[in-house]
């Protein structure tokens, strides 16, 4: 095989709880977590989408006192204030227009164990009233009801605003964000963890390679370059759809910088007139690019695209790629 392959890593990055590290600050959060988990203090989460926040709330959960106790999650920002109410403490029959029975709310179904509520600043302040009366009593009245239920529940929370910010714009209760930020804890982005990029990107792989039909065994030095140089606006879970693209568009067992999305190729939208719209216009342009990533060299092209060589001289003939 060619020298300008990166192979798997020999030494394992850490595991804990569902996520992958070899970065000493993700190490130190981890810490943290494991001693937070056995208080009862309320945690709020912060970092960019896509860092692993709903991770490290099941963490937290699983490490703790009430781990054999129910674990409960919803994503504020996905709700309308009318729904959001309802799902937090649930509604009574006759509410509402279609509440046609009870509902329980996730306060009562998480009742001994953990609630989980992402995007924590994006909930209506007439509901932030709601929710700090339930971590202040620990009791709460359900949509349309007038007797109270009382829950055991512990409440971690995630977002990625300042919440100061948003108290100072008043869009955020003061008294609330107190109640609820006694432990932050900052997960950092992937870019500034820059030995997690190639960690999880192997750690994908090999989860890909056990479900899929391709089995990838090397990288090339030009996807890896991509890999780590890119910015990762979407985080961890950005990285794992790219791994999964590449696994759908590329073939053989080297993960060829063809196969990258065209935003890690450096590539911007692409007019009609060059869009591959066959799986023949877009095995010409991977055949091409892999020529480009191997100085012309066919031999090394066909490794990169996990083809003999002389698959490759045919399909160049096909292509009229001379």
């Amino acid at each position: 095989m060619s020298d300008a392959l990166v192979r798997h890593p020999r030494t394992a990055p850490t595991r804990f709880h569902g996520l992958v590290t070899v970065s000493p600050t993700m190490h130190a959060v981890f810490e943290l977590v494991t001693k937070l988990a056995r208080t009862q203090a309320s945690v709020l989460i912060r970092g960019e989408t896509g860092t692993g926040k709903e991770r490290i709330a099941q963490a937290i959960h699983e490490l703790s006192p009430r781990a054999a106790g129910p674990f409960r999650a919803v994503n504020c920002a996905t709700l309308t204030p009318e729904l959001l109410a309802s799902e937090l403490f649930g509604h009574v029959r006759g509410a509402f227009t279609g509440a046609i029975r009870d509902r329980p709310g996730l306060f009562t179904l998480a009742d001994g164990g953990t609630l989980f509520l992402d995007e924590v600043a994006e909930i209506p302040i007439d509901i932030q009233a709601r929710l700090l009366r339930v971590l202040q009593e620990k009791s709460f009245v359900p949509v349309g009801g007038t007797e109270p239920i009382e829950v055991d529940v512990r409440l971690v929370a995630a977002t990625h605003r300042s919440l100061r910010a948003a108290v100072e714009a008043g869009r955020f209760r003061a008294d609330l964000m107190y109640r609820i930020r006694v432990v932050p804890i900052f997960i950092p982005p992937l870019r500034e963890r820059p030995g997690d990029i190639e960690a999880l990107t192997w750690h994908f792989v090999d989860q890909f390679n056990e479900t899929s039909p391709r089995r990838v065994e090397a990288i090339s030095q030009d996807a890896m370059r991509a890999l780590t140089r890119y910015g990762w606006p979407g985080n961890v879970r950005e990285l794992r759809n790219v791994i999964e693209y590449a696994f759908a568009v590329g073939d053989g067992p080297v993960l060829a910088h063809a196969d990258l999305t065209p935003e890690l190729r450096g590539e911007g939208p692409p007019d009609d007139a060059s869009t591959p719209t066959t799986a023949r216009d877009l095995e010409r342009r991977r055949i091409v690019q892999a020529l480009d990533e191997a100085g012309g060299r066919k031999g090394a092209a066909a490794e990169l695209l996990g083809m003999s060589r002389s698959t490759l001289w045919r399909k160049m003939r096909e292509h009229r790629l001379a």
